[in-house]
Protein backbone atom coordinates (compact mmCIF):
# COMPACT_ATOMS: atom_id res chain seq x y z
CA UNK A 1 0.00 0.00 0.00
CA UNK A 2 1.37 3.56 -0.91
CA UNK A 3 0.66 5.80 1.93
CA UNK A 4 2.96 9.11 0.22
CA UNK A 5 1.62 11.98 -0.17
CA UNK A 6 0.20 12.89 -3.23
CA UNK A 7 1.17 16.09 -5.17
CA UNK A 8 -1.03 17.24 -8.50
CA UNK A 9 1.08 19.78 -10.20
CA UNK A 10 -0.64 21.51 -13.56
CA UNK A 11 1.53 23.62 -15.48
CA UNK A 12 1.96 23.69 -18.94
CA UNK A 13 5.81 23.88 -18.85
CA UNK A 14 7.28 21.00 -19.11
CA UNK A 15 10.65 22.18 -17.40
CA UNK A 16 9.10 23.41 -14.71
CA UNK A 17 6.74 20.47 -13.94
CA UNK A 18 9.82 17.90 -14.07
CA UNK A 19 11.57 20.45 -11.64
CA UNK A 20 8.70 20.57 -9.30
CA UNK A 21 8.89 16.83 -9.72
CA UNK A 22 12.65 16.19 -9.57
CA UNK A 23 12.12 18.47 -5.70
CA UNK A 24 8.82 17.13 -4.25
CA UNK A 25 9.93 13.69 -4.84
CA UNK A 26 13.32 14.04 -3.42
CA UNK A 27 11.19 14.79 -0.48
CA UNK A 28 8.82 11.61 -0.74
CA UNK A 29 6.02 13.11 -2.23
CA UNK A 30 4.23 11.00 -5.27
CA UNK A 31 3.56 13.52 -8.11
CA UNK A 32 1.82 13.53 -10.74
CA UNK A 33 1.79 16.34 -13.68
CA UNK A 34 -0.90 17.77 -16.15
CA UNK A 35 -0.16 20.18 -18.56
CA UNK A 36 -3.87 20.95 -19.85
CA UNK A 37 -6.42 22.58 -17.75
CA UNK A 38 -9.26 20.42 -19.54
CA UNK A 39 -7.23 17.40 -18.22
CA UNK A 40 -6.43 18.60 -15.03
CA UNK A 41 -10.06 18.24 -13.55
CA UNK A 42 -10.41 14.64 -14.40
CA UNK A 43 -6.86 13.95 -13.18
CA UNK A 44 -7.75 15.55 -10.18
CA UNK A 45 -10.73 12.78 -9.38
CA UNK A 46 -8.82 9.77 -10.67
CA UNK A 47 -5.16 10.76 -8.81
CA UNK A 48 -7.19 12.11 -5.78
CA UNK A 49 -4.21 14.31 -4.35
CA UNK A 50 -3.43 15.58 -0.75
CA UNK A 51 -2.65 18.58 -2.49
CA UNK A 52 -3.05 20.81 -6.30
CA UNK A 53 0.32 23.54 -7.42
CA UNK A 54 -1.89 25.14 -9.88
CA UNK A 55 -0.78 27.45 -12.78
CA UNK A 56 -2.84 30.10 -14.05
CA UNK A 57 -2.14 30.35 -18.01
CA UNK A 58 -3.04 27.10 -18.99
CA UNK A 59 -4.34 25.55 -22.51
CA UNK A 60 -7.99 24.35 -22.46
CA UNK A 61 -8.78 26.03 -19.24
CA UNK A 62 -6.86 28.62 -17.23
CA UNK A 63 -6.00 27.76 -13.48
CA UNK A 64 -8.92 30.30 -12.36
CA UNK A 65 -11.24 27.92 -14.47
CA UNK A 66 -9.85 24.60 -12.74
CA UNK A 67 -9.67 26.14 -9.33
CA UNK A 68 -13.42 26.61 -9.09
CA UNK A 69 -14.24 23.37 -10.43
CA UNK A 70 -11.65 21.51 -8.24
CA UNK A 71 -13.16 23.72 -5.03
CA UNK A 72 -17.20 22.34 -6.14
CA UNK A 73 -15.86 18.75 -5.13
CA UNK A 74 -13.20 19.57 -2.67
CA UNK A 75 -11.10 20.88 0.04
CA UNK A 76 -8.38 20.22 -0.69
CA UNK A 77 -5.13 22.47 -0.49
CA UNK A 78 -4.62 24.47 -3.80
CA UNK A 79 -1.29 26.78 -4.35
CA UNK A 80 -1.37 28.55 -7.03
CA UNK A 81 1.65 28.81 -9.03
CA UNK A 82 1.67 31.68 -12.24
CA UNK A 83 3.97 34.36 -13.87
CA UNK A 84 1.20 36.91 -12.76
CA UNK A 85 2.14 38.88 -9.77
CA UNK A 86 -0.18 41.69 -9.85
CA UNK A 87 -2.31 41.67 -6.34
CA UNK A 88 -5.29 41.32 -8.30
CA UNK A 89 -4.13 37.94 -9.52
CA UNK A 90 -2.97 37.26 -6.21
CA UNK A 91 -6.61 38.62 -4.32
CA UNK A 92 -8.57 36.57 -7.14
CA UNK A 93 -6.72 33.33 -6.52
CA UNK A 94 -7.54 33.50 -2.96
CA UNK A 95 -11.35 34.53 -3.28
CA UNK A 96 -11.64 31.82 -5.21
CA UNK A 97 -10.37 29.49 -2.67
CA UNK A 98 -6.49 28.71 -3.20
CA UNK A 99 -4.63 28.44 0.33
CA UNK A 100 -1.10 30.33 -1.07
CA UNK A 101 -0.04 31.77 -4.30
CA UNK A 102 3.72 32.05 -5.25
CA UNK A 103 4.73 34.05 -8.35
CA UNK A 104 7.37 32.60 -10.81
CA UNK A 105 10.22 32.52 -11.27
CA UNK A 106 10.40 31.19 -7.67
CA UNK A 107 12.90 29.12 -5.58
CA UNK A 108 12.27 25.05 -5.62
CA UNK A 109 13.02 24.96 -1.83
CA UNK A 110 10.58 27.95 -1.43
CA UNK A 111 7.96 26.12 -2.77
CA UNK A 112 8.86 22.83 -1.30
CA UNK A 113 8.36 24.56 2.48
CA UNK A 114 4.97 25.94 1.26
CA UNK A 115 3.95 22.93 0.25
CA UNK A 116 4.48 21.58 3.96
CA UNK A 117 2.92 24.17 5.53
CA UNK A 118 -0.16 24.33 4.17
CA UNK A 119 -0.69 20.51 3.89
CA UNK A 120 0.20 21.16 7.90
CA UNK A 121 -2.78 23.40 8.24
CA UNK A 122 -4.92 21.48 6.70
CA UNK A 123 -3.94 18.36 8.52
CA UNK A 124 -3.94 20.10 11.88
CA UNK A 125 -7.98 21.65 10.98
CA UNK A 126 -9.37 18.14 10.83
CA UNK A 127 -7.49 15.90 14.38
CA UNK A 128 -11.03 17.36 16.40
CA UNK A 129 -14.65 18.62 16.01
CA UNK A 130 -14.13 22.22 15.74
CA UNK A 131 -17.49 24.07 16.20
CA UNK A 132 -18.75 27.09 17.35
CA UNK A 133 -22.07 27.68 17.93
CA UNK A 134 -23.92 31.02 18.57
CA UNK A 135 -27.99 31.50 18.55
CA UNK A 136 -29.35 30.94 15.44
CA UNK A 137 -25.65 29.91 14.37
CA UNK A 138 -23.36 27.19 13.56
CA UNK A 139 -20.26 27.22 12.05
CA UNK A 140 -18.68 23.60 11.92
CA UNK A 141 -14.51 23.57 10.72
CA UNK A 142 -14.89 19.86 10.47
CA UNK A 143 -17.17 19.26 7.72
CA UNK A 144 -17.15 22.76 6.41
CA UNK A 145 -20.96 23.15 7.14
CA UNK A 146 -22.49 26.53 8.40
CA UNK A 147 -25.74 26.74 9.63
CA UNK A 148 -28.11 29.78 10.09
CA UNK A 149 -31.67 29.70 11.68
CA UNK A 150 -31.78 25.78 11.02
CA UNK A 151 -31.18 26.33 7.12
CA UNK A 152 -27.38 25.37 5.83
CA UNK A 153 -26.13 27.82 3.61
CA UNK A 154 -23.25 27.52 0.82
CA UNK A 155 -19.65 29.04 1.66
CA UNK A 156 -16.28 28.87 0.43
CA UNK A 157 -13.88 27.25 2.55
CA UNK A 158 -11.90 30.34 3.28
CA UNK A 159 -15.31 32.35 3.82
CA UNK A 160 -15.85 29.85 6.40
CA UNK A 161 -12.64 29.55 8.24
CA UNK A 162 -12.62 33.36 8.56
CA UNK A 163 -16.14 33.62 10.14
CA UNK A 164 -14.80 30.70 12.30
CA UNK A 165 -12.20 32.23 13.71
CA UNK A 166 -13.43 35.78 14.31
CA UNK A 167 -16.44 33.81 15.81
CA UNK A 168 -14.36 31.54 18.02
CA UNK A 169 -12.45 34.95 19.09
CA UNK A 170 -15.91 36.73 20.07
CA UNK A 171 -15.49 41.32 20.39
CA UNK A 172 -11.89 40.49 19.75
CA UNK A 173 -10.62 43.43 17.07
CA UNK A 174 -8.28 41.62 14.50
CA UNK A 175 -6.70 43.74 12.00
CA UNK A 176 -6.66 42.61 8.41
CA UNK A 177 -2.75 41.59 8.61
CA UNK A 178 -3.73 39.25 11.64
CA UNK A 179 -6.58 37.70 9.67
CA UNK A 180 -4.59 37.03 7.04
CA UNK A 181 -1.83 35.62 8.88
CA UNK A 182 -4.37 33.19 11.24
CA UNK A 183 -6.69 32.48 8.37
CA UNK A 184 -4.70 32.13 5.20
CA UNK A 185 -1.45 31.45 7.20
CA UNK A 186 0.91 33.81 5.35
CA UNK A 187 1.75 37.31 4.78
CA UNK A 188 -0.30 38.39 1.68
CA UNK A 189 2.70 40.95 0.82
CA UNK A 190 0.31 43.45 3.27
CA UNK A 191 -2.47 43.56 0.83
CA UNK A 192 -5.66 43.07 2.94
CA UNK A 193 -8.52 43.74 -0.53
CA UNK A 194 -8.90 39.37 0.01
CA UNK A 195 -10.19 40.17 3.72
CA UNK A 196 -12.57 43.26 3.08
CA UNK A 197 -14.16 40.88 -0.05
CA UNK A 198 -14.46 38.13 1.97
CA UNK A 199 -16.49 40.25 4.87
CA UNK A 200 -18.70 41.81 2.45
CA UNK A 201 -19.31 38.24 1.29
CA UNK A 202 -20.25 37.02 4.65
CA UNK A 203 -22.75 40.38 5.64
CA UNK A 204 -24.36 39.76 2.45
CA UNK A 205 -25.20 35.79 3.57
CA UNK A 206 -26.24 36.71 6.96
CA UNK A 207 -27.20 40.01 6.88
CA UNK A 208 -30.22 40.71 9.42
CA UNK A 209 -30.28 36.80 10.42
CA UNK A 210 -29.75 37.70 14.32
CA UNK A 211 -29.51 40.59 16.84
CA UNK A 212 -27.62 38.80 19.05
CA UNK A 213 -24.29 38.82 17.24
CA UNK A 214 -22.75 40.68 14.20
CA UNK A 215 -19.32 40.93 11.87
CA UNK A 216 -18.72 44.44 12.75
CA UNK A 217 -15.60 47.03 11.29
CA UNK A 218 -13.81 48.82 13.84
CA UNK A 219 -12.83 51.96 11.45
CA UNK A 220 -9.04 52.05 11.13
CA UNK A 221 -8.46 48.85 12.84
CA UNK A 222 -9.61 45.61 11.06
CA UNK A 223 -12.96 43.61 12.07
CA UNK A 224 -14.68 41.39 14.82
CA UNK A 225 -17.32 39.24 15.85
CA UNK A 226 -19.47 41.11 18.17
CA UNK A 227 -21.32 39.71 20.54
CA UNK A 228 -24.87 41.45 22.30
Amino acid sequence: MNNKTKVLVIDDDVNICELIRLYMEKEGFEVLTIYNGIKAVEAFKTFAPNIVILDIMLPGADGWQVCREIRKISNIPIIMLSAKGETFDKVLGLELGADDYIVKPFEPKELVARVKAVLRRYEHRDIDVQEVVYPNLVINKSDYTLKVNGNYLDVPPKELELLYFLASNPNKVFTREQLLEQVWGFDFYGDSRTVDVHIKRLREKLEGENQNWQLKTVWGVGYKFEVK
